[in-house]
């Protein structure tokens, strides 16, 4: 049985869950070549943290070894870029003119870190948070002093790395909560609080303007006109999906690729999925969307009808001793109510929010018990009547 030739641009968290539930369904179906920019085997960018503050080594954080690529019949070309598509011939060229013909093509390109348009953006010392590489040089920073800008996810897990490495570090952030998207006033000064333990100074409502410095950082000046001496910045103010790769190629491009429910872009043949997809007007920047557009692609292309609806999101903040979740709505709106439980001393908050019998939202800070129990709620619409009351305190336990 010949192979139909299948082309992955891009070998991150996104392309290889698309391998691994790929083969499972259809197993020698396609014969699969990975292009990736980067010179290593794809490695898991979410416990990038974990090793930018030294409790995980780089080797630990790849997904799979050379052998399992293999196994799955898998062509990965490390440390090539694709340069243009040709839709019409079907092929992608690469940096080094090689052309790879396919039939079928899975954009797998990612997103990029976001630097504000600021003076001085472009010194010497300023930084992204986004791969192995930016992770390398963040680690040598001990005992320099690091402005972070932006409060959410990413910020918080590089400015606890830094002060790990023995960094200075403060967190300038524009609004007036951290990770404002997924907690409420009160979650958000709890982990205000918890984070400022961990060596961490946090500055709210505090918008960067500028970055000083004639070669290198030496300042930062702030919007009510304060400044900072600092020797390095670190940008995690968000994600921009990579999508110019498309759009030169003629597909139909927004914020991020667009595709339909069956993760097909405006070219029948050519799919994308992960965090350079755009669905129904969302780019999720977020892994557990991109697994889920892996599997339902896969199986698309094994044949079955399979269509993908959407995601609710959640959040996992990963700094060590400080333990977020965070899913669904929060907010209490449209007839919903909340159970709080909390112990402000202890660091602990629990937040359930409930519309009729469903929960629709959670917010979990200090004790995340529970929380794959709520996110499976959320994301079911599972009616809670009969376990409504010992919904906080769980595990739950269903009435037959």
């Amino acid at each position: 049985m010949t192979q139909e030739p299948l082309v992955i641009v891009g070998a991150g968290m996104a392309a290889t869950r698309f391998v691994e539930e790929l083969t499972k369904v259809a197993p020698g179906r396609y014969a699969i070549r990975l292009i990736g920019a980067e010179s290593q085997l794809a490695y898991n960018r979410v416990l990038l943290s974990s090793v930018l503050a030294g409790e995980m080594a780089r080797e630990d954080i790849e997904l799979k070894p050379a052998h399992w690529w293999r196994t799955a019949n898998a062509d990965v070309i490390s440390g090539r870029r694709a340069m243009h598509i040709d839709l019409d011939v079907r092929r992608v060229i690469l940096n080094t003119g090689e052309s790879v013909l396919y039939s079928k093509l899975v954009l797998a390109t990612g997103s990029r870190a976001i630097r504000l348009p600021i003076r001085g953006a472009d010194l010497d010392g300023v930084h992204t948070f986004r791969d192995v590489h930016d992770v390398e040089a963040l680690a040598r920073l001990g005992g320099k002093r690091v402005l972070v800008i932006g409060g959410g996810l990413l910020g918080l897990e590089a400015a606890y790395g830094l002060a790990r490495r023995g960094a200075q570090v403060t967190l300038a952030h524009v609004m007036d909560r951290l990770m404002e998207r997924q907690l409420d006033v009160i979650g958000a000064e709890i982990l205000r609080r918890l984070v400022e333990e961990k060596g961490v100074n946090v500055s709210l409502n505090t918008n960067t303007t500028s970055i000083q410095g004639d070669v290198r950082v030496e300042s930062a000046q702030f919007a009510d006109g304060s400044t900072l001496e600092i020797d390095a910045v670190v940008f995690a103010v968000g994600v921009r999906a990579n999508a110019e790769l498309a759009a030169n190629a003629g597909l139909e491009v927004r914020g991020g690729v667009i595709v339909d429910d069956g993760l097909a872009t405006s070219d029948p043949n050519v799919f994308a999925i992960g965090e350079c997809a755009e669905h129904r007007g969302v780019c999720y920047g977020l892994v557990e969307p991109a697994y889920e557009h892996a599997r339902v692609l896969a199986r698309r292309l094994a044949g079955e009808e399979e269509c993908y609806g959407g995601s609710v999101t959640s959040t996992n903040l990963k700094v060590s001793g400080v333990r977020v979740f965070s899913a669904g709505d929060f907010l209490e709106r449209d007839g919903a109510n909340s159970i709080i439980c909390t112990d402000p001393r202890m660091g602990v908050y629990r937040k359930l929010v409930i519309r009729g019998d469903r929960l629709v939202g959670s917010i979990l800070i200090g004790d995340t018990t529970g929380a794959l129990d709520f996110l499976n709620l959320i994301r079911s619409g599972e009616n809670i009547s009969a376990f409504r009351d010992e919904l906080m305190f769980g595990p739950i336990k269903k009435v037959a």
